[in-house]
């Protein structure tokens, strides 16, 4: 599956409260019902989720476009 295949799963990034020490696995395809985090839908599609530990509790915004340079984190790519 290439890049061009990821489903967009939204046009503005999710905020989101991390945990420190808890681990996340964010969503790369857009297809989770689950956004911006991982339910096994990209089964198949030759992406894997972006799995992370936050290293600090805190309020961010994770990419929904999927086009992020900065995986799993916003880089502004959905206004592009």
């Amino acid at each position: 599956m290439s890049h061009a295949d990821v489903q967009r799963a939204g046009d503005l990034p999710a905020k989101v409260d991390l945990t420190e020490g808890e681990t996340y696995g964010w969503c790369a395809c857009g297809r989770s019902s689950k956004q911006p985090f991982c339910d096994g839908s990209h089964q198949g599609t030759g992406l894997d989720p972006v799995v992370f530990v936050a290293r600090k509790t805190e309020t961010v915004f994770l990419c929904q476009c999927k086009q992020t340079g900065t995986p799993p984190l916003c880089d502004g790519s959905h206004s592009q």
